[in-house]
């Protein structure tokens, strides 16, 4: 395993993995390398991610059951923060396959199990940044509309048809973009390496960091291929997610191992 190197980051000392520099290709190398895991395991990635979309249809119900869809904007994007935490299993697929260990639903269920404390604290991290995505959300509008998020009929009128609708949304997708990259830097590459090491949690972020700092563009071209696959999964109420989230978490995968050594 490499030594650890120091490296600077908005006035901080990181410590962390040494990490590559990466080219302009390599985002479509790793669409291209978690495709072919997809093929290996058709059916094991599409029962995992028949999981996830079924774990999204009943966040939506629920949202429907409580008189709160206005929230449905503000939840589908707090997906994006806690997904790479549930695709831990798919990570596990990809790891196998480069190993030539076999791969199964049960095994891809239990990878936690590789690293529990490390998998286990990023997963609240993961958890806290949504929570505070949503409240973060819910002041912003509050902010612009003196009330809470009201029911849908009342949100199609009240707030959509306002003049203070478009201030809302560059606010609000500002403050998205800000926090949706911070989580990215944290957890683009530290929960694939927390699966494949034996480390800290501390140094898996600082890892993350250090290698979105050292190739932003090529990892802004890859968060952005990511929104972008996953937001065409969701355009077809979720079902295309069956195949879109498998084939961005093999992709993952592949991005963490050609960015660390």
């Amino acid at each position: 395993m490499s030594q650890l190197v120091s490296s600077s980051f908005l006035g901080l000392n990181l410590q962390h993995f040494p990490v590559r520099r990466l080219s302009a290709d390599d985002p479509g190398r790793w669409l291209a390398a978690g495709w072919k895991d997809f093929r290996r395991a058709p059916t094991l990635s599409l029962l995992y991610g028949g999981g996830l979309v079924l774990i999204g249809y009943l966040v939506v119900l629920a949202l429907l059951a409580l008189e709160m869809e206005s929230l449905l904007p503000v939840t589908t994007a707090g997906f994006f923060l806690i997904a790479p935490i549930l695709a831990i299993g798919l990570y596990d697929v990809s790891r196998r396959h480069q190993t030539g260990e076999p791969a199964s639903l049960m095994l891809a269920l239990t990878a936690w199990q590789r690293n529990p404390p490390g998998i286990a604290t990023m997963g609240l991290v993961l958890m806290l940044s949504v929570a505070a995505w949503m409240q973060i959300a819910i002041l912003i509008f509050m902010g612009f509309y003196h009330s809470a998020p009201p029911p849908m009929d009342d949100f199609i009128h009240g707030v959509l048809m306002s003049p203070q609708l478009i201030p809302f949304l560059l606010v609000g997708s500002a403050t998205g973009y800000v926090l949706g990259s911070f989580v990215f830097a944290l957890s683009a590459i530290s929960i694939p390496m927390l699966l494949d090491r034996d480390i800290a949690v501390g140094t898996a972020i600082c890892t993350s960091i250090a290698a979105v700092q050292k190739n932003w563009d090529v990892m802004f071209a890859w968060a952005a291929t990511i929104v972008f696959l996953v937001a065409m999964g969701m355009a077809t109420m979720f079902v295309g997610l069956v195949i879109t989230l498998p084939l961005v978490a093999y992709g993952s995968w592949h991005a963490y191992r050609a960015s660390v050594e």
